[in-house]
């Protein structure tokens, strides 16, 4: 075997490992469409975590969110040490990112969600609305 089929099969080896690890943190998080955020908004037991880049956040967000960018999330999550008793749904533009977040957050202990595609989904509502 060459080195060319051995790093052939490496890269393969870790873009299946990426798909695997990314199917199983789908189904253990919870996923909700903007509606229902909406409606969990109403009766004030969610909070909204934006993990997208600072830039991204600029452009536009959802009111009422805490941004933490999901690179700086390991070193800022005591931040959301007083929200353990709610439930955090996370938002990054689609969905990917956040997932990640939400599954982080939940092996840390916290109450973790994902907003299902994100800010582009939200926004989305939002044009269907009016």
């Amino acid at each position: 075997m060459s080195i060319g089929q051995i790093i052939l099969y490496v890269i393969a080896a870790l873009v299946l490992i990426s798909y695997v690890r990314k199917f199983v943190n789908n189904k253990k998080i919870r996923h909700y469409d903007p509606e229902e955020i909406i409606k969990r908004m109403k009766m004030n037991n969610v909070i909204l975590l934006d993990v997208r880049t600072i830039p991204e956040r600029k452009k536009n967000h959802i009111q009422s969110s805490i941004h933490i960018p999901l690179n700086q999330l390991r070193s800022r999550q005591e931040e959301l040490s007083k929200y353990k008793n709610k439930e955090i749904v996370c938002y990054c533009r689609s969905g990917n990112r956040s997932l990640n977040a939400a599954a982080f957050l939940q092996k840390q202990g916290f109450n973790a969600a994902n907003l299902k595609g994100g800010i582009t989904a939200w926004n989305y509502r939002s044009q269907r609305q009016y």
